[in-house]
């Protein structure tokens, strides 16, 4: 499995699929995906479209590679439902900081459930499949080969998983900005960065400054103002490394199968606390 799912979502959608698909065949059609028989394969908002190549069996009068169209749909989310599903996503922070930085948070299911909705497939009833093989059974090998390929795309793209729901990625960020917390968040991922500038050193020039008036020895020690008895020490931001995060888990130069994202905290950490408690 790992070739066609390395995110949590891709997993989750092969492991949906197998709990109500015959092994067997599931095992068939993703020898068929990893051996190039799938010739176009196409998606377009919730329906699947592909073509398939079939095996030559002369015991059944085959003498010749066919090919099948195949056909799968994913039941839609109806348009008047997606305003409450994006207000119960948008109410909490950890949910729509993600989706804003192109990443699918692991619990974002239980906020779908609470509204009685799922984002990935539930059972078989989600799915509308058709092949022109003979094959009496539904989903055949054709099919299943090409479940595999959609899992490996929603590796690339975990927006995809609202697009077979039927809202797209454009529509969905759109409607996470409207929101308020949407709005200081994207306000924040929008900002321009700052421009490097060239330094002459490496080092902070020390700058002289002239003193009006001379401070007395209790002043110079002690400081003209009593310090406050405890000082606030600023909180961590939310959403740290936003230029990280801007391209997923897994962008277009990583060819590694754990995630960039995690990696990179992992670095963080390291050098924060200098490899102190870490193995």
């Amino acid at each position: 499995m790992a070739k066609f799912s390395r995110t949590w979502w891709g997993k989750v959608f092969i492991e949906a699929l197998e709990s109500f698909t015959d092994s067997g065949r599931l095992q068939r059609g993703r020898s068929y995906a990893n051996g190039g028989k799938v010739k176009s394969f196409d998606i377009d908002g919730n329906r699947i479209t592909a073509v398939v190549r079939g095996s030559v069996n002369p015991y059944f009068g085959v003498y010749k590679e066919p090919t099948y169209i195949i056909s799968i749909e994913i039941t839609p989310i109806a348009k008047a439902k997606w305003d409450l599903i994006v207000e119960k996503l948008s109410s909490k922070a950890s949910i729509i900081s993600r989706l804003l930085l192109n990443e699918v948070p692991e619990n974002i299911e239980s906020s779908f459930a609470e509204l009685g909705f799922h984002l990935l497939p539930y059972d078989r009833r989600d799915f509308q499949t058709q092949c022109s093989c003979p094959d009496y059974a539904n989903p055949c090998k054709h099919i299943a080969g090409v479940y595999y390929l959609v899992a490996a795309q929603l590796d690339e793209n975990p927006f995809l998983l609202f697009e077979l729901r039927g809202l797209s990625k454009l529509e969905l960020q759109k409607k996470l900005e409207q929101t308020p917390l949407g709005k200081i968040l994207s306000e924040e991922l929008n900002s321009k960065e700052v421009t490097v500038e060239l330094s002459d050193s490496l080092y902070t020039r020390v700058e002289k400054r002239s003193l009006e008036e001379q401070p007395s020895a209790r002043e110079f020690w002690l400081g003209a103002k009593r310090l406050p008895p405890t000082i606030d020490v600023p909180t961590a931001s939310g959403i740290p490394a936003i230029a990280i995060k801007k391209e997923g888990d897994f962008p277009a130069f990583w060819h590694k199968d754990h995630s960039f994202i995690e990696t990179m905290e992992e670095l963080y950490k390291r050098v924060k606390t200098k490899n102190q408690n870490l193995i």
